[in-house]
């Protein structure tokens, strides 16, 4: 079966062998963060759907899982903002039910989670990795450009909420864009942050794909590790992931593979190897035919090539 809404399994840098379920279409979600690797909002939403099909997604995933992969994780991420799709604690349940062997991650905005039927619905979930940017509105506008409604406030008081009812593992993420969300003021508002939701780790992130517009730069790594220190421990500074060893792929169309991972996030040939376990020349020898035939763009960013569809 040709995959259209599964991903991977990808070497994720924080959960491992990752199968990537996607969940809405590129690019929907309730917030236009500037600096989404997939690209800048198309729609700008907090209203939930069926956004894709809820029993195609279940049958992609009963097709793939009956080869039973070894996988770390299952994980509702992607392009846009899982949560909004209705069909999610359908989809959840089902796995629960039917693969119980199987740990569910979801990364999230978390921008949606004020709703308690949406917190049960992902209250099955192993681990959630919900995302905290800012702790005022004025910086909230300016980093993640939100839907109406949405303000830094009822963000943090739903992660919160979340923490308070919700068993499994919790990781706060923050991602950091120097000039606009590392003032004093803001980290210690961050940090008052976390303090209240009082996740299991807190995890610091920055830029280290392009980008979808100007202006936005990474912060270095001596940075970051400043930074951590305002936070409530443990915290985690998110690496780049590295090559590992050569892991069997489920593809049997390596190019195929490699276009879905880039479709969904700018990547270099070390996070293609990497992600999808094959061999570095060979991926190496695919990305130049593929950029000669016009299917990939080649950019450079801070010293690395990171490949897109065209």
């Amino acid at each position: 079966m040709a995959y259209r809404y599964l991903f991977g399994p990808v070497n994720s840098r924080r959960l491992g062998r990752s199968l990537g379920v996607d969940l809405v279409p590129a690019k929907v979600c309730s917030l236009d963060c500037v600096y989404c690797e997939s690209g800048r909002t198309t729609r700008l939403t907090t209203v939930r759907g069926e956004y894709v099909p809820t029993a195609a997604v279940m049958a992609e995933l009963d097709d793939c899982l009956a080869a039973a992969p070894v996988l770390d994780y299952i994980t509702f991420s992607g392009a846009g903002e899982p949560t909004l799709h209705s069909g999610l604690g359908t989809i959840i349940g089902h796995l629960k039910k039917n693969y119980p062997q199987y740990e569910i991650a979801l990364i999230t905005n978390g921008t949606l989670l004020g709703e308690p039927a949406l917190r049960r619905e992902v209250s099955a979930c192993d681990l959630i990795v919900p995302s905290l940017d800012a702790a005022s509105d004025a910086v909230m506008a300016m980093v993640n450009r939100p839907c109406r409604g949405l303000t830094a406030g009822s963000l943090i008081t739903a992660l919160a909420a979340l923490r308070a009812e919700y068993r499994g593992r919790l990781w706060l993420e923050i991602f950091i864009v120097p000039g606009v969300n590392d003032s004093a003021a803001e980290l210690a508002a961050l940090a008052a942050a976390a303090r209240r939701i009082g996740p299991d780790r807190v995890q610091l992130n920055t830029l280290d794909r392009p980008a979808p517009g100007p202006g936005v730069r990474a912060a270095t790594a001596a940075g970051l590790a400043t930074i951590a220190g305002q936070f409530p421990p443990p915290v985690d500074i998110v690496a780049r992931v590295r090559a590992a060893a050569p892991a069997d792929n489920m593809t049997e169309d390596l190019a195929a593979a490699l276009i879905a991972l880039v479709r969904r996030r700018p990547a270099t040939a070390e996070d293609i190897a990497a992600g999808l376990g094959a061999d570095r020349g060979q991926v190496d020898r695919l990305l130049v035919r593929l950029t000669s035939e016009r299917r990939l763009n080649a950019e450079r960013q801070s010293g690395l090539t990171f490949y897109r569809p065209t």
